[in-house]
């Protein structure tokens, strides 16, 4: 027959011997509840804390001034929280509980001063791994974040892209029609020239094949022809080109390493993938300098130009000009995007690269874009400034290291 258990209630130890037996334990302990009434604090948590009489203040009010903001609501939310504090000249490790019973909250603390210089190592190594923890969420964030506002950029330019890919794909097919056209032409009168070399005397069916070649109009055939081939080589040199630069603009680049590039090529590829969003109301000047190689991350700055030049289109009410202007400032590179629009407000400059912050109305605009390129460039250790005058434009200069700083 199995033992009996003792009663929970009759057995517990009165406050007055938990306080005996906590006395000499050197770890601060303190049990209170959600309104900071305390229920138990050893003399060692007195200490830590700098509570006692005369404080002013209990334990629990001194310990939420020292706790960062967010710590209760973790330990509600998750049941515990673990962190360091700084007490004068001390570091404490604190870990702290929350426990709801009958619709009352109760937090117990744990707190240990961090002494020696291997303690003090063991909290940094652990602080270290947390941070890198962290910090690797936080880029695995960005990342994501980055990549999706990629792929709308894209979804909301899908019906221009296609219509960029099916101008030169209509005119392929309609030169491919005409060609068919050409080749019966030809090989009609190729059989023309193959039955007079095998009569017995070519040069009479000579004015049948004359009059073949003026039916057929074989003299426009042979200027055509050429000139056809052309074109459809061109188009589908186009295509190719708009579904190369959608490969590399749509690529995570996760994986991508940084490297020397022509930051002519990455605007010109950005240029052709959202000229459709452009051109019916925009006229586009390029005044590029001469750059060197530039040691960055393509796609993201690739992912930069386009917002900057859909903010500058979408500035431009009607009819506008958007300049492209590249240039050499030292050990830097700029980039600017100048338009006719109708320039930014001051109290509107300040927001300008928060995150989630549009001035575009509701549902046609996610507000990251800026956000998104100001990363990048911080990522790449530049900047971007911008100069705005309301009613006659704004323009956007990306300044990037040559050489990025080792």
């Amino acid at each position: 027959m199995p033992a009996a258990f003792p009663n929970p209630t009759s057995s517990f130890p009165s406050p007055a011997l938990l306080q005996a037996l906590l006395a000499p334990v050197r770890e601060g302990l303190l049990l209170f509840t959600d309104d900071d009434s305390v229920i138990l604090a050893n003399p060692a948590v007195e200490a830590l804390l700098g509570t006692g009489p005369g404080s002013g203040s209990g334990p629990a009010q001194r310990l939420r001034a020292l706790l960062p903001p967010d710590a209760m609501a973790v330990a509600r939310r998750e049941g515990q929280w673990s962190g360091s504090l700084v007490m004068g000249e001390a570091v404490v490790t604190a870990q702290l509980y929350h426990h709801r019973d009958q619709g009352a909250g109760y937090y117990l603390g744990l707190f240990r001063r961090v002494e020696g210089q291997e303690d003090y190592e063991r909290e940094l190594q652990q602080r270290h791994a947390e941070l890198r923890q962290a910090y690797l969420r936080l880029n695995g964030a960005q990342e994501k974040l980055l990549q999706s506002e990629k792929m709308a950029s894209i979804g909301q330019l899908a019906a221009g892209v296609a219509h960029e890919i099916n101008n030169p794909i209509g005119y392929v097919h309609s030169n491919l029609g005409s060609l068919q056209e050409y080749l019966r032409s030809l090989f009609t009168v190729i059989e023309a020239y193959e039955r007079a070399l095998r009569a017995p005397d070519p040069k009479t069916l000579i004015p049948e094949i004359d009059d073949i070649r003026d039916r057929l109009d074989i003299d426009f055939i042979s200027r055509d022809l050429p000139q056809l081939m052309a074109e459809s080589r061109e188009g589908i040199e186009r295509v190719t080109r708009i579904v190369r630069d959608l490969k590399d603009f749509s690529y995570s680049g996760r994986d991508e390493s940084w490297k020397l590039v022509d930051l002519h090529s990455g605007l010109e590829s950005t240029i052709n993938i959202i000229w459709n969003e452009l051109k019916y109301k925009v006229e586009l000047h390029r005044e590029f300098g001469q750059l060197p190689l530039v040691e960055c991350l393509p796609s993201e700055l690739n992912q930069v130009y386009m917002n900057l030049l859909l903010n500058a289109g979408h500035a431009i009410d009607e009819r506008g000009v958007i300049t492209v202007r590249t240039g050499v400032d030292g050990e830097h590179v700029w980039v600017e995007f100048q338009d006719s629009g109708g320039g930014i407000s001051p109290d509107l400059r300040q927001r300008i690269f928060d995150p989630f912050f549009t001035t575009k109305p509701v549902g046609s605009g996610t507000g990251l874009g800026l956000s998104i390129s100001y990363s990048i460039i911080n990522k790449h250790n530049g900047r971007i400034d911008l100069d705005s005058t309301p009613g006659v434009g704004s323009t956007f200069r990306i300044v990037l290291p040559i050489k990025q700083p080792r």
